[in-house]
């Protein structure tokens, strides 16, 4: 036991972290049992420890941020048998299959519109927000909303597909601020229903179906936040489908979480507790699927933006809490801080991107730009 305090005692310390320290991002620990459960479980055994309060720590985004900047996880050899498992059944599985799309909406998206009403933006917005020129959440929302509508050069009249359409919020904006009609597809039922009811008198349409089964034309697409529950081995499937569906002139909008080296794996605490069968793509595997099918306009990265996205939202969370209790209990709290305070620590590192990419058909005559806005209102 003396021997697994002392490992993880150095790891720590190899990133300027103490255990039992003074300063806000150094840990508590509570159990002496936590070692040896980060040593075999990695990330699994470091959030579960922490979801059964077996340690604390004032500054968990900035814990994190220091693990990854020092690059912590590399040092850490997996002994566990179960980790070994989830990466072999990552690879030789489809988890994100047709059959299995609908599992992250039901297990994520539909945890609550109570919780994440309380949690997000007034427009219920769960993606990146764009701070340039904002100074608070619901500012940084409309201002990426705006950034896409202009980057799909939409204007009056355009029909557009929105594949994974949430709560409704960015066909709400486009709808009443660029007047276009737009079809958004969900695998959750708990959004689906309130985005009908957000976009009622608005030309809108939302349906429960998997991307797969998309077909028609459309002026534009768009996705924003969905490509992160595909997995590589439908990258290509994926952008198929979005061809077939795009007008020969239109645009396509890929707003999605971005890693910096290829994974067919995700992190084993995240899958079992947040995002079922997520996966994060890197800038290979995105162009690779794209290749032949798509000519990449622009390819824009603001993960930092990410950041203080989560940030806000956690301490929304917070705030709010008093109002969830009856229904979310201790573990579900310390297990939701834990998720956003870790994710704004992996933004800030760098280890994990936000990127937006536009793409045609064939290239745009000219090249591309979205300076020029057809807002109704400007």
């Amino acid at each position: 036991m003396a021997d697994f305090k002392e490992t993880v005692s150095t790891l720590l310390e190899s990133v300027d972290i103490q255990v039992n320290g003074t300063r806000p991002f150094d840990i508590q620990v509570h159990n002496k049992l936590f070692y040896s459960r980060v040593l075999s479980g990695k990330s699994l055994g470091l959030g579960e420890s922490y979801m059964d309060g077996w340690w604390d720590c004032e500054a968990l985004d900035q814990f994190c941020y220091q693990m990854l900047w020092g690059r912590i996880d590399k040092q850490i050899k997996i002994k566990n048998p179960a980790f070994l498992l989830h990466v072999l059944r990552a690879y030789f599985l489809n988890a994100q299959s047709k059959k299995r799309a609908y599992i992250v909406g039901k297990e994520h998206y539909d945890t609550g519109n109570d919780l994440f009403a309380l949690m997000l933006d007034q427009r219920m917005i769960y993606s990146c927000g764009y701070w340039d020129g904002a100074n608070n959440l619901d500012q940084a929302q409309v201002n990426k909303l705006d950034l896409v509508c202009r980057k799909l050069h939409l204007k009056a009249g355009m029909k557009v597909l929105e594949i994974g359409s949430g709560w409704g919020g960015f066909a709400k904006y486009a709808a009443e601020n660029y007047g276009v009609s737009v079809h958004g597809v969900t695998v959750s039922k708990e959004q689906m229903e309130y985005a009908q009811e957000s976009c009622k008198g608005l030309d809108t349409l939302f349906e429960l179906k998997d991307y797969r089964d998309l077909y028609g034309t459309y002026d534009a697409i768009v996705s924003i936040g969905m490509f992160e529950h595909v997995g590589y081995k439908n990258y290509r499937d994926y952008m198929q489908v979005a061809r077939r569906c795009l007008d020969d002139n239109g645009l396509f909008l890929l707003h999605t979480i971005g890693r910096n080296t290829p994974s067919r794996s995700t992190d084993p605490w995240t899958n079992k507790y947040i995002f079922p069968n997520g996966m994060i793509p890197s800038p290979a595997q995105i162009s690779k699927s794209a290749q032949g099918l798509f000519v990449i306009e622009d390819w824009h990265n603001f993960g930092q933006d990410y950041d203080p996205t989560l940030m806000a939202w956690n301490e929304n969370f917070q705030k709010n809490y008093d109002g969830l209790k009856d229904k979310y209990d201790e573990r579900f709290k310390r297990m939701w801080e834990y998720y956003l305070l870790m994710c704004a620590g992996t933004f800030r590192s760098r280890r994990n991107q936000l990127w937006q990419l536009v793409l045609s058909k064939k290239g745009l005559k000219g090249g591309y730009s979205y300076q020029n806005a057809h807002r109704l209102n400007p």
